[in-house]
Order: C-alpha cells, then structure tokens, then sequence
C-alpha cells in the first residue's frame, strides 16, 4: 500500500517545471551575462531542490546567481529594489505575457497552477548567498539553500531513503487536513525525527505504518515553539500555526489503521490519514441488491484544483432557533448538546490568510447518512462564495453532514478547513 502511496505521490510535471526554470535562467543570463544558457547560475531550491516535493506542487523557488562586478551597482540606498525590478523587467521583456511582479524579497512569475519565486543573489566564499529585503533598511540577508539540500540528501542516505519519503507523506497530511505547514518546516520536523532514532535506520515501505504512528506520536508531543533550527544552515524556520492537536488527530488514526490490518477497510483508514493519493482497497463486484438507488452528486476539489496548502484557514459555525440562546457548534458538540433538526446554521470564514495573487473561496455541503440516501439528497457540489465570506443552512434531517470550505489561489488550494455537522433525532441517539 505505501510503495503505491509514494508513487501516486510522485511530481508528474517535473519536465514542465524544469522547462520553466531553464526559461528564467536563459533570460537572466542573457540580460546580465549575455549570453544564452538555461543551466549556468541557477539553483533550484525550496521542496523541488530537496527532492522532498509532490504532485501538485505549486510555489517554486529559484536562485539566481548574480556576476559578481554587479555587487557595487546594487549595493546602494534603493539597489535591493532595483535589483527586484531589473530581474522581473529582464524575464518580462522575454517573456511578456506572463504575469511577473515584484514581491518583497523576490521576484514571483505566475504560471498555470504553478509559480516560481526567483530571488537574484550573491554568492560568498562560503557558498551562502546575500540576497534582498527591500524592508530591511538597506541589509542584506544570507541564506544557505546548498547546506540544507546536502543535509537532506545524507540524512536520507544514512536513513535507508526513508526521509524523503516520509517528507512527502506528511505533505499529503497536510494537504488532506489542511494544515499550515511550510515546506522547509515539514522537512526540518522529518530530519530531527529520523535524528532522534534508529528504529528506521535499516527498514523499508513495510514498516511505514509504525513510522507514520511513531511520527506522528513524535509530533503531537513537542513542545509548542515559534521556530526550529532548519537542518545543515541550522537557520530559523517559523512556525506558522500550532500543529500538534492536529497531530495527535493524525496518530489516533494511525492507531486505527495499524489495528484494520489485514481488514477490507485497512485502505479507508489510511486514506482518512493521507486522502486520495493513499491507494484504495480493489474494486469488488457487488451484488444487484447493493446498488445505490440515490444519486452520487458530491464534487471532489482535488478533480477541480491541484492542492498545495500554504496557508490556515478556519470556519466556525453557529447555531440559531427563534426564541433560543445562540450556541457555537464547537461548543455544542463539545458539552455534547445534539443538535436536532429545524435549526439554522451560519458558517463563516473565521480566519482568512492574505494571499498575493487573486484568490476566491468556494463552499461544499454534504449530507451524510442513510436518510440523506433515502432522500436522494447528498448535495456535495462545490459553490462559489457569494462576497461575504458566509454559507447559510438549515438542520433538515439526521445525519453526518460536513461542510467543507476552500481558499483558491492562482488555482490551486492553497488553504481549507472543514466542520462536521452531526444532526440527530434524539438525545439517546447523539454519539
């Protein structure tokens, strides 16, 4: 299962995305070494350089390396800028209808379901790199891709292969519960996990379901901090949201899993973890009886947008009846109050990411549940917001239901959260 889970994992346009970075390499080296190569001066980074990124991957990082008779000419009151500005107009005038912009510490070109962050640089002996902030008061910043990438590559080496892999797992995790995780923070959590322990020194795809409980166990239990120390450069990487409960989520899952073996659900709870990328069970025949007699409407985001979550988002829901108190849903199922039919609900986007390019936010709502099927009312399309950030519903019937909310940028899910909706009939029957 996890052999085909890690394939499924695999970038299936790295030839495309490598095309792109040979492009802005070509038109940099043309604009400020005249000449023509699409190699030369350049450093693929980020997830993509590591080796640790999967399929769908969308935000890019590249270095390029500027001529070192350049230094003087930038070095100045307002040269970080110029320098952003003469890289963006040098990769626009080659390529002028593709969408190029400055940003603050780079320069970030926008393809389809993909962009790459190009930041021009300086190498030092020491073969870090100074590059610019255009908010740091005239300071150049050093950053140390080459030492993070060589870290990664030995600890991988020394760990059977078993530290990418597991890398790329947890990007599914991620992408599957939306949480807020960079990239360098996920494979600096991964590193310092293997680091820890030998257990998987000499182990393979077998054993990967005691290595995603134990990392996961790993993870839930760390003590919550601002940043960790990124492997090789042992530079800061921040933490953006707290993910240990989420963790925790995820090792009780694992816990589930590892005790299905052998089952026919084995896939399903492992898939609860993972999500679609994690292979199904095989397809079996079924018999005349068991065929549905309800429409399967549900619309499934990944077959609409790549999925790559950068950022958190949070919904919340609250619960309103004429003549009643309002209540959080949180804080419903919490007390474990249930909640009945005939009520309304209103979800909102509670927290919201600021994103750079254009973005929109899209609803789903599915109902859950043999009432839903005897009803033939599984809804599940997926719905643009209206302006307001809100999605209004009422409790009709009993069942499971979910609401599931997506922040779209540049197409591609770049955040989501999703809230379920437990209606019942009775109090006996809340669980």
């Amino acid at each position: 299962m996890f052999s085909v889970f890690l394939a499924n994992l695999a970038i299936s346009n790295a030839e495309i995305i490598s095309a792109r970075y040979g492009e802005l390499t070509a038109a940099l080296n043309k604009q400020f070494r005249d000449t023509e190569s699409k190699t030369a001066n350049t450093l693929q980074v980020g997830s993509f350089g590591r080796k640790t990124g999967i399929k769908d991957i969308s935000d890019l990082d590249m270095l390029y390396i500027m001529p070192k008779t350049k230094w003087d000419e930038y070095n100045k009151i307002g040269g970080q800028l110029k320098l952003l500005q003469d890289t963006r107009d040098a990769i626009r005038d080659r390529y002028p209808s593709t969408c190029v912009r400055v940003d603050r510490l780079v320069v970030t070109v926008t393809y389809t379901n993909f962009h790459i962050e190009v930041q021009p640089v300086f190498e030092q002996e020491d073969k870090s790199y100074r590059y610019p902030d255009t908010k740091s008061g005239g300071i150049w910043k050093i950053t140390k891709p080459r030492e993070e990438m060589n870290a990664v590559a030995t600890m991988d080496e020394r760990k059977n292969c078993n530290l990418r892999r597991l890398c790329k797992m947890v990007r599914a995790w991620k992408n599957k519960h939306g949480v807020g995780m960079g990239g360098l923070l996920i494979d600096t959590l991964c590193y310092n996990f293997l680091e820890s322990t030998s257990c998987y020194d000499e182990k393979s795809f077998l054993y990967y379901d005691e290595l995603s409980r134990d990392f996961f166990r790993y993870l839930s239990g760390l003590p919550e901090q601002s940043e960790y120390a990124a492997p090789g450069s042992r530079q800061r990487v921040r933490v953006k949201k707290k993910f240990q409960q989420r963790a925790k989520r995820a090792y009780d899952l694992c816990i589930e899993a590892i005790k299905a073996d052998g089952q026919k659900n084995v896939n399903d709870k492992w898939k609860a973890i993972y999500g679609r990328p994690f292979p199904a069970a095989q397809a079996k025949q079924f018999e005349a009886s068991a065929v549905k007699t309800w429409t399967d409407t549900e619309e499934l985001i990944e077959d609409k947008y790549p999925i790559d979550i950068r950022y958190q988002l949070k919904i919340d829901c609250e619960v309103l009846q004429r003549g009643f108190r309002k209540y959080f849903l949180c804080d419903m199922l919490a007390k474990r109050i249930p909640l009945r039919s005939d009520k309304k609900l209103k979800f909102w986007v509670s927290e919201l990411p600021q994103v750079l390019g254009s973005s929109r936010i899209y609803w789903k709502v599915l109902n859950r549940g043999e009432e839903a099927q005897r009803r033939n009312c599984i809804r599940g399309q997926i719905v643009l917001d209206s302006g307001r950030c809100v999605k209004e519903e009422t409790t009709n019937f009993r069942g499971d239901h979910v609401v599931e909310c997506y922040l779209i940028e540049n197409d591609t899910v770049v955040a989501k959260d999703r809230i379920y909706v437990p209606i019942v009939t009775d109090g006996s029957d809340y669980d």
